[in-house]
Order: structure tokens, then sequence, then C-alpha cells
């Protein structure tokens, strides 16, 4: 009897799934075609980068031209589901009809925005609600910070209407195109490789480094010279102008004192690995203000993989534990979206037995942010994919439970 049920509301389920797999394609789908371009291009002409419309004859019509058509191939396919249903697993046929009354409740909404009843657009379009952003871009749901960015940040990206699936498998959850990006650690060897994926991916790379030279990317066999800002650990406020320009921050530098445990060492390990990048995380929270700041800043931060596995480095260990922590405490609260970077042992100068390489390391960075996943695991150990996720969920609770958010 239980397993029937659970197959039942597996169905059912799965039917709701399916159109909302249908919408994103649909919309996936009118960006690339013109015949749906045409209909789809209403939708984006609706609405200010403050969400109101631009005017009520232009916000009804782009319903009858986009969101109407879109729910009526939604309803095709759902009817479509359920006659294979029908000829395939009968006994079910019924139940996959959720996908059916869930389509047609957002064509009736569809029509009831088109007809100009106020009531349809306050109750029925909350991605599209003007306001105050009061949360950073949603992981696996869309929320209005989220589908901002498919408006004003890159139409070609954040395709998804409610579920985030499509956007996560396709690449398009986080665009990196046109983004300023400032790396701390850029002189090293990971910051250099990172510097050289995010640029591929048409962003404005910035090096931050602590040596006094200018930086250059060798990019088909030509050098691209990179705007270069030196700092020191401990001066990060000189770096608050700077920052109010950057719409990702990476703080990958670090330092490994390896075996030593003198009281200089421990002042050195803490203060560069893990107050330093504090320090810089908190400045640039205050530069995350207005909606548009909210939506598109990011703070990534190499905490390493030595937050729950021997780095046979224990000052290494105890610093970076600290810094992941502390990134657990603050992103439930932080104002834009917080990713931590989860790395094993590439070599570099900190690590010259490294056995990964930096290179492949960037890479798969990105390829996980822009898949937007929040903790961007890279290691050869698989004990670190179980153990960390499980480390993450019950330090975060704890915090969640035993702390507290206070007005400034």
């Amino acid at each position: 009897m239980m397993t029937s049920a659970i197959v039942t509301v597996a169905w059912g389920l799965g039917s709701v799934l399916w159109v909302e797999l249908v919408r994103d394609f649909y919309h996936l789908l009118s960006h690339y075609w013109p015949p749906l371009y045409r209909l789809h291009v209403w939708h984006h002409r609706v609405f200010r980068p403050d969400l109101t419309a631009v005017s009520d004859e232009i916000y009804r019509q782009a319903h009858w031209y986009n969101d109407v058509p879109e729910c009526l191939v939604m309803l095709a396919f759902s009817l479509l589901l359920w006659g294979v249903t029908h000829i395939w697993a009968p006994a079910e046929q019924w139940v996959v009809l959720a996908g059916t009354l869930y389509t047609l409740g957002f064509l009736f909404s569809a029509i009831a925005r088109g007809s100009g009843l106020k009531w349809a657009h306050e109750l029925t379009d909350y991605t599209h609600s003007p306001g105050a952003f009061l949360t950073p871009p949603s992981n696996w749901t869309v929320n209005r910070p989220y589908h901002w960015r498919h408006h004003f940040d890159n139409q070609k990206a954040y395709y998804c209407g409610t579920f985030t699936l499509v956007d996560k498998l396709m690449g398009t959850a986080l665009s990196l195109k046109g983004k300023t990006i400032a790396v701390t650690g850029a002189s090293g060897t990971l910051g250099r490789s990172l510097l050289h994926h995010l640029h591929n991916r048409g962003a404005k790379v910035i090096a931050l480094t602590s040596k006094d030279q200018a930086m250059n990317l060798l990019v088909q066999e030509k050098n691209i010279p990179l705007k270069t800002i030196t700092w020191q650990v401990g001066k990060e406020s000189e770096l608050v102008s700077e920052l109010e320009q950057v719409d990702i921050l990476i703080l990958n530098h670090g330092i490994n004192v390896h075996g030593e445990r003198t009281a200089e060492a421990i002042a050195l390990s803490y203060e560069v690995n893990t107050f330093s990048s504090w320090r810089l995380m908190e400045l640039f929270f205050k530069t995350v203000r207005t909606n548009e700041e909210i939506a598109r800043k990011e703070v990534w931060v190499n905490t390493s993989e030595a937050e729950v596995s021997p780095a046979v480095s224990p000052l290494y260990e105890l610093s970076k534990r600290a810094l992941g922590d502390l990134v657990t405490l603050r992103r439930l609260d932080a104002p834009c979206v917080v990713r931590k970077l989860i790395l094993g042992p590439f070599k570099s100068n900190l690590n010259p037995i490294g056995v990964m390489s930096a290179d492949w390391v960037a890479k798969q960075i990105v390829n996980l942010a822009v898949r937007d996943v929040r903790n961007i695991i890279v290691t050869i150990n698989p004990f670190i994919l179980v153990a960390f996720p499980m480390k993450e969920f019950f330090v975060s609770t704890y915090f969640k439970l035993f702390s507290r958010q206070t007005d400034a």
C-alpha cells in the first residue's frame, strides 16, 4: 500500500516537473528561434530595472503574445503525457492530470493578466513584483532576484521559470559575461588559472596581488594586460573603492607554513588565511545595497578541503577551518550569494606535491559556478564529497539555532 502511494505521488509530481521542463525549453527556444522570439520579445519590453511596467498596455499585450502561447504549449505536452500514460500505465493516467491542472492555473492567470485584472498581477506574477529584494538569488527555485538577472543581466541565461534545474544542467544558472571579477592571490598558480578561465567566459578580470608587478594573460599567443592592484594583508580597507565596482570577489590568497608551530607561524596563518579573507568579505558585503547589487554580486571563498580533511599542515588546517566556519556563519545573513571552494591538493607553490593540475581545478570551479553550485568541491578524494556536505549541514544548522542576527 505504501509503495503504491509513493508511486502515485511520484507520477503526480513528475507530471508537474514535466510541464515545467516544457516551459523552460520553450523559453530557451524563444531566444534562438526568430518566430518565437518575435512573440517573446514582448515580455522583455515590459519591465524597467525596478520591475515596474513600462505601460499597462504593453504589459497586457506581453501576456497574450508570450505567456498564453507558452501555457498552451505546456498544456499540449501535459495532455501528451496523459495519452502516453493512458497507453503504458493506465492505472496512473488520472494522476498525471495534475500537470494539466497545474498548467491550467498558469493559463487562466495569464489570461487574467492579459485582460488587465489588477489582482491577477499582484497575486500571480510574483517574479515580476517591484520592490526591494529581501534575499539573494535562490539556488533551486526561481525568486525575483534570480529572474531579474534574465531581464537585466544576461537574456541568454537564467531561463527557468519555477525550478532552476534546466539552467543548472545547461550552465546558464550564472552568467559571467561582462561581470567584473577580482581575484586575490592572483599571482599564484590557481589565481592565474582562474583569471584565464574567467576571461574566457567573457568576464572582466582584476588581479589582486601582493606582488608589485603588472600581470597579463597569454591568450592565443597574445599577451593581454590585466588591471592589477597591489595590496597587503592588514590593509584591506584600502580596497573599498575598488570593491564598489566588483561584481564577484574571489578570495583565493593564503599561506602554508607547513610543519611550523611557533607563535609567529600561528599569528601569520590566522592573519592571512582567516582574518584577511573575513575582513575583505565584510567590506564587500557593505557594497551590496541596491537590488541590482543583490542580484549580481557574489563572494567565492577558497576554504579548501582542510575543513574536513587533514592537509599534513596543522596550522593551514586550523586557519582554513576557522575561515570555513566564519563563512558558514556569515552566509546565513549575507546580502549576496556566497560560494565556498572546497579544493583538494593541486600542485602550486603552497603545495608542491599536489596531485591535481591547478588549471584543471580552475576549469572545474568555473564549470560548477555557472551551474550555481554553492559549495564547489573539486577533489580526488571521494570521502570529501560525502563528509563536507554533512559537516556543512550540521554546522550551519547549529549556527542557525544558537546564533541570531542583530540590527546594525
